[in-house]
């Protein structure tokens, strides 16, 4: 299973409340590790909370996340969002198209499973 998403990288209240904690405790880490997918991407691919997949962008760049569905009715099918960090960043291409900001909403990604949950 190979599809294209478009990537949605933003800021997350668990996430705010995780930093006051501190940027490597669990909290903040699980937050920025988590890959939200829509209820109904979840159900047509067969996909379960605690899959790990593969995201390739646009210019080869990979990394792996855990799923974590999104909530019903907030997250459209065809986008996946990720809260800010190590990963959103690693997915961002160079060009600042004159800004100065990387691109860093609506990047292609193709998702590819890579480990059901519990290894199987």
């Amino acid at each position: 299973m190979t599809e294209t998403f478009i990537l949605i990288p933003g800021r997350t209240t668990d996430q705010g409340c995780g930093i006051s904690e501190g940027k490597f405790q669990d909290k903040y880490q699980k937050e920025i590790r988590a890959l939200q997918v829509a209820p109904g991407d979840m159900a047509r691919l067969g996909l379960q909370e605690g899959d790990r997949v593969r995201l390739t962008g646009e210019e080869g760049q990979s990394v792996e996340v855990c799923i974590t569905a999104g909530k019903k009715d907030e997250l459209p099918e065809g986008i996946l969002f990720i809260a800010y960090g190590d990963i959103s960043s690693r997915m961002m291409v160079g060009d600042t198209h004159g800004s100065g900001m990387p691109t860093s909403k609506g990047m292609e990604v193709t998702m590819e499973l890579v480990e059901r949950a519990g290894g199987s």
